[in-house]
């Protein structure tokens, strides 16, 4: 498989992680981001399982990620 990357995010109330570059919605949450992380990767792996191989293949993969914070 493809390397898949995936964003974590820190909220009030625990952790949600998804991936990048997926067809279709996969997200994972949990008390850790390690929790997240896993719960992402279980469902992403239902998510294959269920449509196809096909829902890692973009046009455009995406090859990085940033968090910028521009000003208005």
């Amino acid at each position: 498989m493809k390397n898949i990357k995936f964003i974590v995010e820190k909220h009030d109330d625990g952790y949600i992680a998804y991936p990048l570059g997926i067809q279709g919605g996969v997200v994972g949450e949990g008390e850790t981001s390690e929790e997240a992380l896993n719960d992402a990767k279980s469902a992403l792996n239902f998510h294959i399982e269920t449509f196809g191989i096909s829902v890692l293949e973009t046009e455009s993969p995406i090859l990085d990620a940033s968090i910028v914070e521009p000003s208005f």
